[in-house]
């Protein structure tokens, strides 16, 4: 697997958020229309701020939808960087790879160039079967993400999913407080995921950059809940990978104050564990490539503005 070789310019924060967002729009709490969150897409990706953007995320169902209210948006001039696609599985595995078949011959510009390319595919698993069954019938070539419930000991089925070469995701929030899971439940999947060298990506609940108590959704009335950093998340990653004590590793999930994490050209620190740590640029590379990947996130503008803010941009 290739890995970021970040340029001298670039500071440590710049290759840490490097195509960190992929935008989830049309799910809750946002869930705008397809039109909106294609348009909202391209202005995120023509803005100041679109080096920080991933894939669109897209439920499979909805790629015909996609393509209609894309059409006026989606690259056409030859060598332009085509949309990446993470498709959501609808549970029907082959009426989900058939329609991304079709979407990407749809897409399909000349040679192996695309306007728009559903790329990755995003699926739950329940056990150690479901991950097998899931390998049998997904093509190995679409970068496959499988969810893993983090109730219980995730490591028998992020174990499967490094046999199967494929990709682990979960799942770190929701719109009602019970859906965020304990920083335990969160580091136990780090860890294992280091453990068998699986990749992963993150979802739900991340739209900020730390932890703090915010809005579970965006109506007047919506209760707060304590939510999780997406920085608290991808910084416990980078420390997992540091051979830091799992004790250091939820203290990073549990992070509020932004005071103890700085960054410069070369590194990043955190003051709030056990020792002083200060992660650098190659190792933060090395991090997004090989631990976690991205997060999905129904809005592009909160982590980016609200990152801006702390004044880590």
């Amino acid at each position: 697997m290739p890995v970021r070789q970040p340029p001298v310019t670039d500071f440590a924060v710049r290759v840490l958020l490097d195509s960190i967002v992929d935008y989830a729009g049309l799910f809750p709490p946002t869930s705008v229309a397809m039109a909106t969150a294609v348009r909202n897409f391209a202005h995120y990706r023509a803005s100041e701020s679109g080096w920080m953007l991933g894939r669109f995320v897209c439920p499979a169902k909805s790629l015909d939808q996609f393509s209609r209210e894309a059409e006026l948006y989606l690259p056409r001039d030859a060598g332009a960087i085509a949309w990446h696609i993470s498709v959501t599985g609808s549970g029907d595995i082959e009426a989900d790879m058939a329609a991304i078949i079709a979407f990407n011959s749809r897409h399909h510009v000349c040679f192996d160039e695309y306007s728009a390319v559903a790329d990755a595919y995003e699926i739950k698993a329940n056990s150690v079967e479901d991950v097998d069954d899931i390998h049998t019938r997904v093509p190995v070539t679409l970068r496959t993400f499988i969810e893993v419930p983090l109730v219980d000991n995730p490591t028998p089925i992020v174990d499967a999913i490094a046999r199967t070469g494929r990709r682990a995701k979960m799942r770190v929030g929701g719109i009602t407080a019970d859906a965020f899971p304990a920083s335990e439940q969160i580091a136990r999947f780090l860890i294992a995921c280091a453990q068998s060298g699986v990749v992963a990506k993150a979802t739900a609940g991340l739209h900020h950059p730390l932890r703090d108590a915010y809005r579970l959704t965006y109506d007047d009335d919506a209760q707060q809940a304590v939510m999780y950093g997406y920085l608290n998340v991808f910084l416990a990653t980078a420390l997992v990978g540091s051979g830091a004590s799992t004790r250091d590793v939820v203290a990073m999930l549990e992070e509020r104050d932004a005071s103890h994490i700085t960054f410069d050209a070369t590194h990043c620190y955190w003051a709030g564990g056990s020792k002083p740590y200060a992660l650098d640029r190659s190792f933060l590379a090395q991090m997004r490539d090989r631990g976690l990947v991205s997060f999905g996130s129904c809005s592009f503008t909160e982590p980016v503005t609200e990152t801006r803010a702390l004044g880590w941009l």
